[in-house]
Parts: structure tokens; sequence; C-alpha cells
């Protein structure tokens, strides 16, 4: 994809595409941006695997959603770098109090975990269409996002392929692990008429912000996650209002109906600071307005 700079108002120069000279170099920028770019909170970098499988893991994180995250870099997509983040997958679940323990040492004793759905997100310039015929056919939560350097100051980054698992597990009272289903319906269960049809005009609206397949949907166990890259919002259905969370500083909302609240201070479940009540097809307009200013953050 070509990319242009505006010389002037009238003249445009082509910024010239570029690279970086090694995948390490590439793995230190994500490393240093990790948040801004992938939404993931980053715990360590080249994490050994240990003597029984050897190996180590380029960048080891938690996802907004507290889902335990993998990423691996590679500058050639000849790579098999897919084979070797499933190997690294494997060894992630089967090694959770490992990750927990390096999760807590960086981020607190006090973070959450959700194993319910892991990630796997694989960085290259290219991706073949084998590539993304194979993780399709998978079927684990595996991303294949492309990245394009331009000049000194510009990177381009792209979500190929994203999957959309929701089942998962979690660990009953008595300690046993027992088998749960995220999904839309998982959220909508028990809920009035009015709520379920708010909220499906809702979703239709969300989706539609984007071109098909380029905004993921995401049922965790609180709320309803939207991601463009990262999450722009989710939203929380309850008995008679959806609540909402949008991902963008409280101070940069233009917010002419006053719908937005400051809750950076305060617990909530979303990853957005600015939470918003639907109450009312009535409302839905003014709402998409701030979600909207929320996806264009991810763009």
């Amino acid at each position: 994809m070509p990319l242009y700079q505006l010389t002037s108002k009238s003249s445009v120069q082509q910024v010239k595409p570029t690279s970086f000279q090694s995948e390490k170099q590439l793995q230190k920028l994500f490393e240093a941006n990790l948040e801004k770019l992938l939404g993931v909170r980053f715990i360590a970098s080249e994490f050994f695997t240990g003597d029984r499988q050897k190996g180590r893991i380029d960048t080891l994180g938690l996802d907004q959603d507290g889902s335990p995250t993998i990423i691996e870099y590679k500058k050639s997509s000849k790579e098999n770098v897919i084979n070797q983040g499933l190997f690294y997958m494997d060894w992630l679940v089967d090694h959770k109090g490992d990750f927990a323990i390096a999760a807590q040492g960086i981020l607190g004793n006090g973070i959450d975990i959700d194993w319910s759905q892991p990630r796997l997100i694989l960085i290259a310039e290219s991706f073949s269409e084998y590539d993304k015929y194979a993780v399709n056919r998978i079927g684990a939560n595996i991303e294949l996002w492309t990245f394009r350097c331009y000049g000194e100051d510009f990177l381009y980054l792209d979500p190929l392929f994203t999957t959309n698992p929701v089942k998962g597990t979690k660990a009953s009272d008595e300690g046993e692990i027992t088998d749960i289903t995220y999904t839309i319906d998982y959220h909508l269960k028990g809920k009035n008429d009015g709520i379920r049809s708010l909220f499906l005009a809702l979703q239709e609206r969300i989706i539609a912000i984007a071109e098909e397949g380029e905004i993921l949907e995401k049922p965790v166990k609180t709320y309803i996650g939207y991601k463009h890259g990262k999450n722009f919002c989710e939203v929380e259905v309850q008995s008679n209002s959806l609540k909402i969370w949008l991902d963008i500083p409280p101070e940069e909302i233009n917010d002419p109906h006053g719908f937005g609240r400051d809750v950076s201070g305060i617990g909530h479940y979303g990853t957005g600071d600015v939470e918003v009540r639907l109450s009312s097809m009535e409302e839905l307009d003014k709402v998409m307005a701030l979600i909207e200013q929320a996806y264009r953050l991810t763009t």
C-alpha cells in the first residue's frame, strides 16, 4: 500500500517503504510500545520455557481482557512461525503456574488471569494464503498481523487474520475444571425483550462502523468487547440498560450531551475509562457518536 506525505495543500510526496535491520529491532520496538500497538501488557522478553520443552518465547504478555498472550516476530513469512507459536502455546497451557508467577512479578498480585482464551499473535511483513488457511483450520486463538515501515517515522500495522473463539474453561467452587461458553446468548440469557433488542441494535451499528471482518466481537465473562486491533469499547448487558466503556481518554472525548462518566479512578469491568449508559433506542445515535470516536483512535 503506497503512503504519501502532504508537502502542501496541492502537492504530495511518496514515502518509500523501509524495513527493520533485524527481528530483534522489530521486537524491541513492539515491546516498548506493546499496550499502544496491541493492547497487551508486557511481562517478559525471551522467556525461557525450561529444560523439558526448551525454547524462548519472544514476548510474553497479558492482554486487556486478562488473556495470557504469546507474541512471535518474523521478518520473513517463509520461516515456520506458526508451528513454533503452537509449540509455545502448548507449553503455556501446561505451565499456568509459571505464567502466573511471571505475570504477578511484573503486574502485581492483584491481576486477573482469564485462561479461557489464551492468544498467540504472529507478526511478520507478510503471510501466504496457505498460512491463513492453516490457522483457520487449526482453530486455536491465533492472530496474523502484518507490518510495514515507511521512511524513518511511520509504521503501518494490520490485523490480517484473527479468530473469535468463545469456548474455554473455568474452575468450579470444588476446584474442578468445567467447560463454559462465553457467547452473545450467554450475556443475553434471562434478559427481557426490550434489552435484547437494544443490544442487537447496538451490536449491528458497532459492527457496521468498519468493513466486514475488521471489527472483532469478543464475549468474555463480564462483558462483550469490540476490537479493531485492540479494544475500543466493551458492553455489559444489564437488566434495564447497557453499560458501555469506551477506550478513549476522558479529557479527549467530545460529549455534548454529557453521556460519558470518567471512571478512571473507580473499579470497573471494561478496559475503557469512559462509562456510558444506553437505556433506549432514542439514545442510540448519540451513544454511537461516542463509540465512533473511540473506534477512530484505533485506526
